[in-house]
């Protein structure tokens, strides 16, 4: 008996213990800072993600490096040229916002990436062409698979050619969030695409306003 009630007082005094820390001991700092919290849509990741070394081609000409992300903030989407509704809706949509998302007080400047997962099509003068009909401060940008999936599957996203790229008008699958990379050229987290019934699901424009001031801002 003395040794149940032992037990049960252990038991007690563990579960007092458990509460007192819950309400006094404040929980470990998480990387997510105090101006992310503030956000309502944008989805911070857990940990930021590393970018891994990656080369690709540029609209027009030159390349584009892991390096080339550093000292800015990016707004990436994935898609390509060929993409017959999300990815013009989505450019449209960043573009209708550029303006203001120029205005935002922050210590980096915000650029807007289109990242092409289409390169057999959409070649550096083919990006060059379809950019503009949107903005030609945006970067657009391709490579090789070996280039494109691990970068792909560090901002967290996805593609898939699930058509014969024999064929003419082959589509693309591909993630529609946008994913935001910070000064350090690492993955912060992404703005999903909101889905209503009846309607394309795309990111937001007006969630990126809502979000992006408070995540950006200067320090």
């Amino acid at each position: 008996m003395k040794q149940k009630t032992l037990v049960g007082i252990v038991l007690a005094i563990a579960f007092i213990a458990g509460i007192w820390a819950a309400i006094n001991v404040a929980p470990p700092e998480s990387n997510i800072g105090a101006q992310a919290e503030q956000t309502s849509y944008f989805q911070q990741y857990p940990k930021r993600r590393d970018v891994p070394a990656f080369t690709l081609y540029r609209a027009g000409e030159g390349q584009l490096t892991t390096q080339d992300l550093k000292e800015q903030w990016t707004l990436v989407f994935l898609g390509y040229t060929f993409c017959p509704d999300v990815c013009p809706t989505t450019l449209a949509s960043l573009n209708q916002i550029y303006p203001q998302i120029q205005e935002i007080d922050s210590d980096y400047p915000v650029k807007v990436m289109f990242l092409s997962v289409d390169p057999k099509r959409d070649t550096a003068r083919r990006l060059a062409s379809y950019k503009s009909h949107f903005n030609e401060d945006f970067i657009a940008v391709s490579g090789g698979h070996d280039q494109l999936f691990p970068l792909v599957r560090s901002f967290g996203l996805m593609y898939s050619m699930p058509e014969s790229t024999d064929q003419e008008s082959y589509l693309v699958d591909h993630s529609a969030s946008i994913i935001l990379v910070g000064p350090d050229a690492k993955v912060v987290g992404r703005f999903k695409p909101q889905a209503t019934p009846g309607k394309l699901a795309v990111a937001d424009p007006k969630h990126i306003l809502s979000d992006l001031p408070a995540i950006i801002a200067k320090k």
